[in-house]
């Protein structure tokens, strides 16, 4: 039995410094009857993402240009409970562009990016985690753009986020040895104890570049980077000859970084240690998801890969998940469950 209404989180203003709760609005809207070629998903879990403030600006131009009163971008898991489409069914689960809402409508085009879930070796929810985006962040970023070999040190900052908490134990699955940097003691345990890295680096109690030297006396193979900044500069001053720096991220510079971006000061080592550093979109390597899904499926299965969830309960709480991704707060992906 389908909600009379939908209950949607909309932009009541865009942000100016950090993201606040004043800058959404929760509104319920009637269902629409569908249109021919249309299917209708139950939102089961949505996810958040730095991007999305990006997405309040308007300032990422891969996705459609987001005006005041209009629902929330976001991606999320859900259930097809009503149907005018050949391809999808009623009681599939399917992942995707819902938005930021109980009940979101699709037409199957390629802008919603709706993948149908298949792999059940976990809970629905990894849909937006290890077994959707995030994990084919992780991975596709690691092994593709990254080129880790057996024997690689690999540094790891933003090592307890949604795509770090999955690199480590990737990394460690073909043969090479991780380090993580994160925002606690507890965090950096965390890494340590249940996500595959040898050794952790608290970023905000330790010397970050003196520990890299002590952790990774010989350099490092491959960085993979969430965080930009100051972070990624003291990585860049430990790069091994052709090392590979991925730039998966960089949230320390999403919100004051955009008006005044921190200049590198170590980037000369990139041409003094013939290394590359390379950038990437994850939604331009679809292609390779299926590869990306099987291996990380296979891995869960077999015991070898641990995912990390952190899960808020109920619809309200969409933008306090993401405040809470701005101020460090989350372990794993952060996620939103919004109904059984």
């Amino acid at each position: 039995m389908l909600d009379a209404t939908n209950r949607q989180w909309v932009l009541a203003g865009r942000p100016s410094g950090p993201v606040r709760e004043s800058d959404f609005r929760l509104v319920e809207t009637p269902l629409a009857p569908l249109q021919p070629g249309q299917f209708r998903i139950r939102t089961l879990y949505l996810g958040v993402a730095a991007v999305m403030r990006g997405y309040m600006l308007n300032t990422e131009k891969f996705e459609r240009p987001l005006q005041i009163g209009d629902v929330m971008h976001g991606r999320g898991v859900g259930r097809v409970v009503e149907s005018r489409h050949p391809d999808y069914a009623v009681g599939e689960i399917v992942h995707g562009k819902l938005g930021w809402q109980d009940y979101a409508v699709a037409d199957g085009s390629a802008y919603y990016l709706m993948y149908k879930v298949r792999q059940r070796v976990a809970p629905v929810s990894t849909a937006l985690g290890v077994l959707g985006l995030t994990g084919f962040t992780s991975y596709l970023g690691l092994v593709d753009v990254g080129a880790v070999r057996p024997g690689d040190t690999v540094l790891v900052s933003g090592a307890a986020g949604g795509v770090g908490s999955n690199v480590g134990q990737i990394a460690r699955n073909l043969g090479a040895s991780a380090v993580g940097i994160a925002g606690s003691a507890a965090k950096c345990r965390l890494l340590t104890e249940s996500l595959g890295y040898r050794a952790a680096i608290d970023y905000r109690n330790e010397d970050v570049g003196r520990r890299i030297g002590e952790l990774c006396p010989e350099g490092i193979d491959v960085y993979f980077d969430n965080v930009g900044g100051q972070i990624l500069d003291a990585g860049l001053a430990h790069l091994r000859r052709h090392a590979r720096v991925v730039l998966c991220g960089a949230i320390s510079q999403y919100v004051d970084g955009v008006e005044r971006p921190y200049a590198l000061q170590n980037a000369f080592a990139i041409f003094k240690r013939m290394a590359r550093m390379e950038a990437f979109f994850i939604y331009e390597m679809a292609e390779h998801f299926p590869r990306a899904e099987q291996a990380l499926a296979s891995w869960i299965a077999a015991g070898r890969l641990h995912y990390q969830e952190d899960v808020l309960e109920g619809l309200g709480q969409m933008p306090r998940a993401l405040i809470r991704l701005f101020e460090g707060r989350n372990v794993g992906k952060q996620l939103v469950k919004v109904a059984d």
